[in-house]
């Protein structure tokens, strides 16, 4: 198995405009049609550079278990696009790594 992590901000322009609503129905149109068997959602504060400050900000962390094919990797991408373009973010971080599971 695989887990699947993306890390997406809520800011944008030093402010928060990734509201509660815009997130949950961001949910509900991107990551659950593309990881409908399950996932889960953490709330975040984290920090990261650019050019040369320091942005801190709240966000969210989906993580998803999954097979790790190719597929999945192609819908998580999707995710991170959607989001990325829907909220002006610059980056989503995703990462992969595998994973003993069972259910």
């Amino acid at each position: 198995m695989t887990r699947l992590e993306l890390f997406f901000g809520r800011n944008v322009m030093d402010r928060e405009a990734v509201s509660d609503q815009d997130w949950k129905r961001f949910l509900d149109e991107e990551i659950t049609p593309r990881f409908p068997d399950g996932f889960t959602v953490l709330d975040t504060y984290g920090q990261w550079r650019n050019a040369n400050t320091i942005a801190m900000e709240r966000g969210k962390e989906l993580i998803v278990i999954a097979p790790g094919s190719t597929s999945d990797v192609a819908r998580a991408n999707a995710i991170r696009d959607a989001y990325k373009r829907l909220f002006m973010q610059e980056s989503v971080l995703f990462t992969a790594t595998p994973a003993c599971a069972s259910f």
